[in-house]
């Protein structure tokens, strides 16, 4: 039961971070200008970011439910499981981000489902 619930935090937390930032950095554009002084305020303004602060945040819980969950239960389970993230982060680009998905990319996903499925039993 408590790895099932830390499975579900640290999948849940990655797909809402990864989510969350993607969304942030689109939003803001593509960085053309990397000179030094131009960083240090593009990192300032970014970091302003209320999508982008959440993002962070959330990629610290799914961490330490992480970290957690390699404590309780064995890391040949933690880490094969911890992809479904990728199932549920295709499936939301699709839908949320209006991403597209090539066949390609959809059969990989399928195939990391049906792993995760395996694993799970």
């Amino acid at each position: 039961m408590r790895n099932g619930l830390l499975l579900f935090t640290v999948v849940g937390c990655t797909v809402i971070s990864d989510l969350l930032s993607s969304f942030e950095m689109k939003r803001h554009g593509e960085i053309h200008d990397f000179r030094p002084g131009r960083l240090g305020s593009l990192i300032a303004k970014l970091a302003l970011k209320k999508f982008l602060i959440l993002s962070v945040f959330a990629m610290a819980i799914s961490f330490f439910a992480f970290l957690l969950l390699v404590e309780t239960a064995d890391l040949s389970f933690a880490v094969p499981a911890s992809a479904a993230s990728i199932v549920f982060e295709t499936i939301l680009a699709s839908l949320v981000l209006k991403e597209r998905v090539s066949v390609r990319r959809w059969a990989g996903v399928c195939c990391v489902a049906l792993g995760v499925l395996i694993l799970a039993q």
